[in-house]
């Protein structure tokens, strides 16, 4: 399935490199991006499982959640990634230029991601516990088994909308940073575009720091407790948050975004073992995969929108304060009854299990 998501996530970006305009195929080619930015929204979801279950099973004991984090360093540095190919293109070429072709160049490393499918699919082998799930799987009869999907969506829907209202906050959160804050201080406060984006890159250096450190201490002192730090924090931090950049000050931007960014840290570190550690290995991937979509359907998605109403119809950024701390709210709510629904880590796989993983991987 991770080879499979990467393959669209390649084609799809490649093929919106390739696009051709709407002079060229008329109104075909807004529908052909529309469908291919939906694809990449597909591959999105099955990437994350399979990259988050392949890091947290294949950890170490005490070290899952650290693991686990490098699949979510992927936001940070996809960020940074897009923020200098972004100031580049517009530092090397002429408006005209970047109309006409320039804007293509980044979607054609999607090149580099059917590369990379490739290399996983060829060198990279099914985790110790899938093996032991599958294997155990095997023993029943085939009329005992059900597909994953089933079987969350009858016995552990509940858990999967508790793990999606934990993390839209810091979804939502993180949309309003990236696009809502970019438009709102260019827009509305006269800020210039480019000193915007040169925060928003600096901020998210930050974060290849914080992260990894966030969830190396839930490896500590437990994911529930680190997690909720986190969501409370960007509740506390809503109000100032927006009272800081309203001053239209390049530098209380800074400190306002540096420091939302912080708390956002806080929640991404843990996440990734938080939601393996609600599932068995037999629906992990499923289970993990939903709440995870769930939360960037109603938080990530519709933050830019929703931030956009908000001040037309209110006037004032307070508002879109309101609805980060409303969803901070359900975020604490969720991560309180979830507390008593995470597994801990499984044991070691069957020291046959992991000798067939690492003799495969070997050969």
């Amino acid at each position: 399935m991770l080879v499979l998501a990467l393959t669209l996530m390649g084609v799809a970006t490649t093929g919106i490199g390739l696009l051709p305009t709407y002079d060229t195929i008329g109104v075909a080619a807004p529908i052909l991006l529309v469908l291919l930015r939906v694809a990449q929204g597909v591959a999105v979801g099955a990437q994350w499982g399979g990259a988050m279950l392949l890091a947290t099973e294949y950890a170490p004991e005490g070290k899952r959640g650290v693991y686990g984090s490098v699949v979510q360093l992927g936001v940070p540095i996809g960020v940074v990634t897009a923020n200098t190919v972004f100031l580049l293109a517009g530092a090397l070429t002429t408006d005209s230029a970047f109309a006409a072709w320039g804007w293509r160049v980044p979607f054609l490393v999607g090149l580099l991601v059917l590369g990379l499918a490739w290399y996983i699919h060829t060198r990279v082998e099914e985790t110790p516990a899938f093996r032991e799930a599958e294997r155990a799987l095997a023993e029943k009869e085939k009329t005992e088994q059900s597909s994953p999907l089933r079987t969350i969506l009858r016995g552990h829907l509940g858990t999967v909308l508790l793990a999606g209202g934990s993390f839209a906050v810091n979804t939502a959160t993180f949309y309003i940073l990236i696009t809502g804050v970019l438009d709102y201080t260019t827009r509305e406060l006269d800020m210039k575009k480019g000193p915007v984006l040169m925060v928003s890159l600096c901020v998210s250096l930050t974060q290849l720091v914080l992260i990894p450190a966030a969830a190396a201490l839930s490896d500590r002192i437990g994911r529930i407790r680190i997690y909720a730090l986190g969501a409370a924090g960007i509740a506390l931090w809503a109000v100032p948050l927006f009272l800081l950049i309203d001053t239209g000050s390049l530098l209380w931007l800074a400190v306002g975004t540096f420091v939302a960014s912080c708390f956002l840290s806080i929640m991404y570190g843990p996440q990734a073992a938080l939601f393996a550690e609600l599932f068995t290995p037999e629906m992990r991937y499923t289970g993990a995969s939903l709440g995870y979509q769930i939360a960037a359907v109603a938080g990530g998605g519709l933050a830019p929108f929703v931030m956009v109403l908000l001040l037309e119809a209110t006037g004032t950024s307070m508002a879109v304060s309101g609805y980060i701390i409303a969803l901070s709210v359900i975020a604490l709510i969720s991560i309180k009854v979830l507390a008593g629904r995470a597994r801990p880590a499984e044991p070691e796989a069957a020291p046959e299990a992991r000798a067939e993983a690492e003799a495969e991987s070997a050969s």
